[in-house]
C-alpha cells in the first residue's frame, strides 16, 4: 500500500513560545485554509466530555469534527474495546488491567461522572459500537494501543473492518496508527488499503534516514507537536507522507500548527482547529 491517509495521540510537550510568535506574526488563516486541515477529536471531544465515551464521540460529530480518534485494547475474555490506559483506574470507578477484565466487568464501570454528574453512567465502549454507530458519519483514526500486550490483535481488527467492507477506499475515512511500529507495518500487511500511521515524541524518529524507513509502509507520520517544524512537514511531504499532530489544548497551539502545514490536527477541542465548530 502507498501513501494514503493519517495520525496520532498522547500527551504534548511543552513548546516554546517563539514558533507561537512566529505563527500568530504571519497573518490570519482563512477559511479555506482551515478546510485543507483534517480535525480530529482526540479520544473524542474530550475537553468538552469524558474521554473515549459516546459522550465524546458525539460531540466531536455534532462539533463536526472530521475524524474521532479512539484507543483501542482488548478484554480479558478477546473483546475489543476502547479505553487509552492500559488500567482502567484513572477514567473509571474500577481499579486493574484491562487486560485482567472481562468485557462484563468492563461494562458495569462508571467511565463519565469523573467528568461531571450528567455524565454518570458512560460505559467504556467496544470497537463494534463505535464502528456500527460512527461509519458513514464522520472518519475515524484508530489507535491501537500497546499492542504487544495483546497477541494477534491486528488480525481481529482487520476481521472487524473487513465485516463491514471498512478495509477498502472509504475517502480514507478509516485510518490505524501506533507507536509501535512493527504493528502498524503487520497493519499494512493485512490491509493494504487502509492508511496506516506512525506516532512518535521521540526526535530519533524526525531524522531524515528515519523518515525515510517510515515512508516504506506508512502514509503518515503523527508526531507529538512539540516536534513540528516546517522543515519537517516539508521532508515528510517530499516523502508522499502527510503529517497529523497532537496534542492540542490551547487555541496558541492549534495556531501554531495551522501555520506549520501540517494535515491534521488532534485535539481536545475541535472549535480550536476551526473556529466554525
Amino acid at each position: 500500500m502507498n501513501m494514503k491517509t493519517i495520525l496520532g495521540t498522547g500527551l504534548a510537550l511543552t513548546v516554546l513560545l517563539s514558533p507561537f510568535q512566529e505563527a500568530a506574526a504571519s497573518g490570519n488563516v482563512t477559511t479555506g485554509d482551515l478546510r485543507k486541515i483534517d480535525n480530529v477529536a482526540h479520544r473524542g471531544a474530550t475537553g468538552y466530555a469524558p474521554e473515549n465515551t459516546i459522550a465524546a464521540f458525539d460531540k466531536g460529530v455534532e462539533m463536526k469534527s472530521d475524524y474521532i480518534e479512539i484507543d483501542l485494547q482488548r478484554s480479558k475474555d478477546g473483546e475489543l474495546v476502547i479505553i487509552h490506559d492500559t488500567t482502567v483506574d484513572r477514567t473509571t470507578d474500577g481499579t486493574g488491567f484491562v487486560k485482567d477484565l472481562t468485557l462484563d466487568q468492563l461494562r458495569q464501570l462508571d467511565a463519565g461522572s469523573w467528568k461531571g454528574e450528567e455524565f454518570t453512567g458512560e460505559q467504556i465502549p467496544t470497537f463494534d459500537e463505535i464502528l456500527d454507530r460512527y461509519r458513514g458519519k464522520v472518519g475515524i483514526l484508530i489507535e491501537l494501543k500497546a499492542p504487544e500486550l495483546y497477541p494477534g490483535i491486528e488480525e481481529q481488527v482487520a476481521n472487524e473492518l473487513k465485516e463491514r467492507n471498512l478495509h477498502i477506499p472509504q475517502n480514507n475515512k478509516i485510518i490505524i496508527q501506533s507507536f509501535n511500529f512493527e504493528s502498524v507495518k503487520k497493519i499494512d500487511q493485512l490491509l493494504p488499503q487502509v492508511p496506516v500511521g506512525v506516532l512518535t515524541s521521540s526526535r530519533a524518529h524526525i531524522t531524515p534516514e528515519a523518515l525515510q524507513e517510515f515512508s516504506a509502509y506508512a502514509e503518515w507520520f503523527n508526531p507529538n507537536y512539540g516536534l513540528v517544524s516546517k522543515d519537517l512537514v516539508r521532508q515528510i511531504h517530499e516523502l508522499d507522507m502527510k503529517i497529523g499532530s497532537w496534542t492540542v489544548r490551547s487555541q496558541e497551539a492549534a495556531d501554531f500548527l495551522i501555520d506549520m502545514g501540517v494535515d491534521a490536527i488532534i485535539t481536545d477541542y475541535p472549535d480550536y482547529v476551526d473556529p466554525r465548530k
